[in-house]
């Protein structure tokens, strides 16, 4: 394939990218569906002697393209939030119960239910299937958009009665992209563990070493870094007393790009979680001036770089997928995929959310189609690609061709499930909803 014709393929692809969310509005049809079919396509033709897609031959470049995506995504997320979370306040905890449910509850019940199947049924060394479930635990901000809130509700929105819009306390999208925006960083403890378990085994002192730093230590960090940064920024951006420093004033939308920078480095830097700091650092930013016309510029900007990325991520898997990518997929790994999608994710979601559920009429409450929406749609992305990524850059895993083969037919069992019913099931969610409040 020649340079002029990459060129050609990459201008129609972001013009297909650009184009695809409008068309599929309201069919059941995802763009990430469309543009993995489009990367199979591509992958068909010619390429240039010698260009390997074999993820194992580019582990650096995989683990920071998908970082870079994730992190992309992550800011995003934060930004688009409408609802607060006030650490002084109690409701507000209470608000967010959905969240504290998936993340404590689903999220371990995810990997301890993978990491079983792993071990019993598909025959893994423990440390392995460990490592399968932490991979494949967190679920994703970047394909998730379908069950997303939207750009971020502000003083100056245009048309707020607009019905094709999410209202701000729909809790069924809100409950899905702070899970997706928080367990990114919350899957990286036990992918540290399932490392030390790779490398030598676990004593008790390594055991303890990994609750006391990578679990309590990394995570704290992580979310003080950006919280800390995320303030700094937003009294530069808002409150600045040199009007020249106050960007809002501005409009210049790059400082979300700013900031998720440097959150990210700064957090890894003290060897904290640089996903968790994106995430609190937007979330932080966000609540410095929650309804100016300023976190609406900052969120485009963010969002049009989102589109680059996951244009770029989804066009390779979809090429990597013809070229060899599903070579060394077997019967266990389509069982485990299939499990997770169909049983393990929507049974361990709905237990999160219904044990001792708060009433659906008191914030934080869900009703059973609500809980159901939200137990089902834990789409899986490219998160679990950075992840699997990361681990095979630190550590020689067993089985890795395996592992790269069933992670990205699990991914793509995602895209095209959860793309398949999600305009349908929300469209129905939404018009009931209104018909509640109305």
């Amino acid at each position: 394939m020649t340079g002029p014709a990459v060129y050609l393929l990459l201008g129609l692809s972001l013009l297909l990218a650009i184009v695809l969310p409008q068309v599929t509005r309201r069919i059941a049809l995802s763009p990430p569906m469309v543009l993995v079919a489009v990367g199979m396509l591509i992958g068909l033709l010619p390429l240039t002697d010698g260009v390997s897609l074999e993820p194992q031959d580019h582990r650096d470049l995989v683990t920071h393209v998908t970082e870079f995506t994730v992190l992309v995504s992550l800011m995003g997320v934060g930004l688009a939030i409408d609802r607060t979370l006030d650490l002084r306040s109690w409701g507000s905890w209470r608000t967010w119960s959905p969240v504290w449910r998936l993340l404590l509850v689903t999220m371990p019940l995810t990997i301890l239910g993978m990491t079983l199947l792993g071990w019993w049924v598909a025959g893994l060394a423990p440390a392995v299937a460990l490592l399968l479930g932490a991979v494949l635990s967190p679920t994703d901000p970047v394909l998730a958009s379908d069950v997303q809130v939207g750009e971020p509700l502000t003083d100056d929105i245009d048309d707020p009665d607009d019905d094709d819009r999410p209202e701000e306390d729909d809790d069924i999208r809100f409950a899905l992209t702070a899970e997706a925006g928080l367990n990114d960083g919350l899957a990286f403890p036990f992918v540290h563990l399932a490392l030390l378990a790779i490398a030598g085994g676990l004593g008790l002192a390594d055991v303890g070493a990994w609750i006391g730093w990578y679990v309590v230590g990394k995570i704290a960090v992580g979310v003080a870094i950006g919280v800390l940064a995320g303030w700094l920024l937003g009294r530069q951006a808002f409150r600045a007393r040199a009007d020249t420093l106050r960007l809002a004033d501005h409009g210049e939308p790059l400082l979300a790009l700013a900031a998720l920078l440097a959150a990210y480095g700064a957090a890894e830097l003290v060897h904290g979680y640089g996903f968790l700091a994106v995430f609190a650092c937007a979330m932080r930013l966000r609540a410095s001036a929650h309804g100016h016309s300023y976190q609406r510029a900052m969120h485009a900007v963010v969002d049009r770089l989102e589109r680059l990325m996951t244009l770029l991520v989804l066009l390779v898997l979809g090429m990597a997928m013809t070229r060899g990518l599903l070579e060394h997929l077997d019967w266990r790994g389509v069982v485990l995929a299939l499990a997770l999608v169909l049983v393990v994710r929507p049974v361990t979601g709905y237990l999160g959310l219904r044990v001792l559920a708060r009433d659906e009429h008191r914030d934080g409450g869900l009703d059973r189609g609500e809980t159901a929406a939200v137990a089902f749609f834990g789409v899986r992305g490219v998160g679990s690609l950075f992840y699997l990524a990361y681990a095979a850059s630190h550590e020689q895993l067993p089985d890795e061709p395996w592992l790269w083969s069933t992670v990205a037919f699990t991914v793509i069992a995602s895209v095209l499930l959860h793309g398949v019913t999600a305009t349908p099931a929300m469209s129905r969610l939404d018009a009931r909803r209104r018909a509640s409040s109305g």
